[in-house]
């Protein structure tokens, strides 16, 4: 049969037109190699060394051919895959038995090739046998696997299989290597000697060309001295090394390193069990226990193998104890990686960014420090670690199914590189037909060409690396590592002494929370067993631990069933240790999560803690308005709207330390209002048209937004009739709207209510609840009080028609900058200050302790700024602002305050407002005189200081600050105010 170039297209051949010359010359059906070709890794290169391989022995492949079938598929998929493979087998055609006969056992082959019996407890190798007969009974074996490997049509889903073989492979050579070296150095068994495979081989992990890691434990037979028994071992050990590595007529199979033992290539080749105890004991740096974690006993005496790796099991599962562990293991990959020649960096697919080794540190490490307390971790393998941290918890699911995957296709990657030329090599190839023979031996379909594979090696390396940050560096790791065995255990005699210890108070019920939380063998119970010992430490440094950990068992069987709230505790970054700095200080946060749980996801960002723009919440509440036709619905959604705001600010707060100033809640409360006038005029409008048009102007601290967490919402309303409409009726319909905006604002649910105070109008509760911009210019041109016209410092118009908002900013403009006050008005606001003092502060409350009343609090402060903005903004434009800290150091530039007095009034009044805020979200209270004062019981001080950065211990300070910064501010009312 001829074969057209053009045929050939599709078969996956580089050079059609050569490929079709060669094809004539294959013995046999052209219609049978085709699909072989097309399937296999490389077809040029296969069907080059196919037509080698058929001048070296006609006969054979003519009779594979003619047989077809398996045979056929599996020596082109060897040939395509592997240009070593196919010179090996051209030397010696007869050695294709090895891809057409499957051999026995690893371990049965290899020692049946040196004549020993595969049967005996301590084999011992025949006589005229040598390490070349291990050497090719070895790759008898190893090309049946690398077939198998070569025609799967998954390759990653095959490589832990390979790893799985080539490591019993591995074991058998290191077996056969032995009973050569006993028969030449010790028939009688006078040494005991077992070989512990280390690294990828410990963990029966291992690649096609690898050095395999190994230690070597020996002890003295029955009647036999102990440093005779060394001797022994140690030319044993080496011995069998060299039949594995050393010179011969066949080649070597690999290294064998024993650097892994103690002191290096420095230290004795073989020990005892006691002297490694010794050296453990003493010596031993933790990255050598981080190394154990792969230790198995692999060839030898298998007893004594095990007695190894029971003497050492603990010894691996405690160095998480050591001081700096996983700062250690963080270095030390750090420095791996430091040492890959930059030129190399991109190509190196085990030690690079995003390669094997990323993978595989981040599952040691999980596994070291979580293993202590879990026995299931204990596995050698990662792929099994990996499927063990996932099933007990540790690890999502996802983000393990993806690693597994990732690792896998990495790893059938090396593995394909390897087999190209039975080389030992981690770089990915630069020549464009190794990448392509490389993608199309891993998958065909997805990675048959040089770009593709490139393509898709950086998506999981970009991936693979993403995941490694985020598990090696998670915090939960770190402090799980920081506690000690009692601390890291659940379930011990001692747990309520150890949390009496701590911190806890009650610990019999702390206990109980602890049970309750983590009994059961469903998922939630088993990340949380895992994430509560770090938990309780974290919450012991709380004001109220017990009360933190009651929240935290509250909030977890509200939400624990979402499959988000535990991962993100386990996974992120700071969610974890943020949410245990909230809970034991703040009484406020712990009721602000239950009715909005989901806002714990916002701890894992900075930027969703920020408070959102304020045109960005009305444009919100506009919208919700217009989604909900019922007026209670939507004012539902409009206060949620705000109570998550107030949510979100709080969090900040607590989390990056409470400010004095925090816009976000004037913001929401804007919005709120905002919204609730919306949906009162729609009302109105519904009912009776057009009549009137109502707006609002904010005062006091809310005006200035400066409002606390239990700030009312002082406003005046303002109106103006449309359409025609009487003044009377338009009185009446904007009653009805204002009325309606605190009902709608003030009713009592889930969402935090806002209530609406209209006390600062003029005549207060006697006067009109709204007037015309006309009727409050003839109010304040004829019959205002002094501290009227000080009240409007303050006054911010917010809400209403834009042009009716500018008549009224307008007015109150012209009313307190029009002109400067006089002695008559400075006297009155100096009298009004004096009678506030004596008749204002609440009874039986310590005046140095009132943060706004007291000597040097919010008020002297306020006055002092007031009255200096009442004597010059008339002519100094920059003092024109309703904050009081932005007024304060517009007086501070102007000249009106020096600097050093500025910044003692900024101090006072800065920590008197953090002390108001810090009230409300320790104690939850949202009213009384107390949340205005520094209290002297501890139940209350400690959480206050504690979450105004005062440490343990140092709550005295709090108070000691702030009769420091107090007095000094007091003492500036007689330079500035009473002069």
């Amino acid at each position: 049969m001829e074969v057209v170039p053009k045929d050939l297209r599709g078969s996956g051949f580089l050079d059609p037109v050569r490929a079709a010359s060669f094809l004539a010359d294959l013995p046999g059906e052209l219609g049978e190699w085709l699909p072989l070709f097309n399937a296999c890794a490389d077809p040029d290169s296969a069907l080059v060394t196919c037509l080698r391989f058929h001048e070296a022995a006609p006969t054979q492949l003519a009779a594979i051919a003619e047989h077809g079938g398996n045979g056929l598929r599996r020596l082109v998929a060897v040939f395509g895959a592997s240009s070593w493979w196919g010179d090996y087998l051209i030397a010696d055609p007869s050695r294709i038995d090895g891809l057409l006969v499957e051999p026995d056992e690893p371990l049965t082959e290899l020692l049946q090739a040196v004549g020993a019996d595969p049967a005996s407890q301590m084999p011992v190798a025949g006589p005229g046998y040598n390490g070349d007969d291990v050497r090719r009974a070895y790759r008898r074996v190893l090309l049946d696997l690398v077939a198998d490997d070569a025609t799967h049509p998954n390759p990653p889903d095959y490589m832990p299989e390979v790893g799985v073989r080539l490591a019993a492979l591995a074991d058998a050579a290191l077996e056969a290597a032995l009973a050569l070296a006993r028969r030449d150095i010790d028939p009688q068994g006078n040494a005991r000697l077992s070989i512990i495979a280390m690294g990828k081989t410990g963990a029966q992990e291992l690649n096609y060309i690898s050095d395999v890691d190994v230690m070597y434990v020996v002890a003295p037979a029955e009647g036999v001295d102990e440093r005779s028994a060394i001797e022994l071992g140690t030319r044993m050990a080496a011995l069998s090394a060299q039949v594995c590595s050393g010179p011969g007529n066949e080649q070597p199979l690999w290294s064998v390193d024993a650097n892994l033992r103690p002191e290096g290539r420095h230290g004795a080749l073989v020990r005892t069990l006691d002297s490694f105890t010794q050296y453990w004991d003493k010596w031993a740096e933790t990255w050598e226990f981080q190394a154990l974690l792969k230790a198995r006993p692999a060839a030898g005496d298998m007893e004594l193998g095990q007695a190894f790796f029971r003497v050492a099991s603990p010894y691996i599962w405690n160095a998480t104890g050591r001081d700096g562990f996983v700062e250690n293991a963080r270095a030390m990959r750090r420095r791996v990686e430091n040492t890959i020649p930059r030129r190399e960096a991109d190509r190196e697919l085990k030690l690079g960014r995003g390669g094997l080794r990323d993978v595989e540190f981040t599952v040691q490490l999980l596994q070291l420090v979580h293993g202590r307390t879990d026995d299931s971790l204990h596995a050698r393998s990662t792929l099994d670690a990996l499927s063990r941290l996932s099933d007990g918890g540790y690890v999502a699911r996802s983000d393990a199914q993806e690693l597994r995957e990732c690792y896998c296709f990495l790893r059938a990657v090396e593995h394909r590189i390897q087999l190209q030329r039975m080389r030992r090599t981690h770089l990915i190839p630069t020549s464009a037909n190794e990448l392509r023979a490389v993608g199309r031996g891993v998958d065909l379909e997805h990675c048959g060409s040089s770009e593709a594979l490139a393509k898709e090696l950086k998506r999981i390396r970009d991936r693979v690396r993403m995941l490694h940050e985020d598990m090696f560096y998670r915090p939960i790791v770190q402090a799980t590592a920081g506690l000690s065995p009692d601390e890291a255990t659940l379930d011990s005699d001692g747990a309520q002494a150890r949390l009496q210890a701590i911190g806890y108070r009650d610990p019999r019920g702390a206990l109980a929370h602890i049970t309750a939380l983590s009994q059961g063998t469903s998922r939630r119970a088993k990340i949380q067993r895992h994430l509560l010992p770090v938990f309780i430490s974290w919450l012991s440094n709380g004001a109220d631990p017990d009360l933190g950990l009651l929240n935290f068992r509250a909030l977890s069987e509200q939400i624990g069933d979402s499959h988000w709230y535990l991962a993100l505790l386990r996974d992120s970054g700071v969610a974890a240790s943020r949410l245990c700095e909230m809970l034991p200080n703040s009484k406020w946060i712990a009721e602000a999560l239950s009715h909005r749980p989901e806002a714990v996801a916002w701890l894992d960002l900075d930027k969703d803690l920020a408070p959102r723009e304020a045109e960005v919440l009305k444009v919100e509440a506009a919208s919700l308005i217009d989604r909900h036709a019922d007026s209670d619905k939507a004012a539902y959604r409009v206060r949620a709207m705000r109570s998550r705001e107030l949510t979100r600010a709080a969090m900040s707060d607590l989390v990056t330390g409470i400010g004095a100033r925090r816009q976000a809640i004037s913001d929401a409360t804007d919005a709120a209002v905002v919204g609730a006038l919306a949906i009162a005029t729609r009302e109105e409008e519904l009912k009776n048209g057009h009549r009137v048009d109502v707006g609002f102007v904010a005062m006091g601290r809310y005006g200035g937004r400066e409002s606390n967490y239990a700030s009312d919402a002082d406003v005046m309303a303002f109106h103006r009739a449309t359409n025609g409409v009487s003044e009377s009726d338009a009185v009446n319909a904007a009653t009805t709207i204002i009325n309606r905006v605190k009902a709608l604002l003030g009713t009592v649910t889930a969402q935090m209510s806002v209530s609406v105070d209209l006390d600062l109008r003029p005549e207060g509760r006697n006067g009109p609840m709204s007037r015309t911009v006309e009727s409050y210019a003839e109010y304040y041109d004829k019959w205002a009080s002094t501290w009227e016209r000080q009240a409007l410092l303050r006054a911010r118009v917010f809400a209403g028609p834009d042009d009716l908002m500018l008549s009224m900013g307008e007015l109150i403009d012209r009313v307190r900058y029009g002109s400067a006050i006089d002695e008559a008005q400075i006297r009155d606001i100096r009298l009004l200050k004096a009678r506030m003092e004596s008749e204002r502060l609440p009874r039986g409350i310590e005046p140095t302790r009132h943060v706004k009343l007291g000597p040097g609090g919010l008020s002297d402060v306020e006055w002092i700024v007031q009255l200096l903005q009442l004597k010059h903004a008339h002519a100094d434009d920059s003092l024109r602002t309703s904050s009081t800290i932005d007024a304060l150091r517009a007086l501070t530039r102007s000249g009106w305050i020096a600097p050093h007095d500025a910044k003692t009034l900024e101090n006072a009044w800065s920590l008197a407002s953090q002390i108001r805020a810090a009230n409300v979200l320790t104690t939850g209270r949202m009213s009384g005189v107390k949340l205005d004062t520094v209290p002297r019981d501890s139940k209350d001080l400690i959480p206050l200081a504690r979450v105004l950065g005062y440490g343990a211990a140092s709550e005295c300070e709090l108070e000691e600050e702030w009769l420091r910064r107090s007095r000094k501010a007091r003492a500036l009312m007689d330079t500035y105010f009473w002069n």
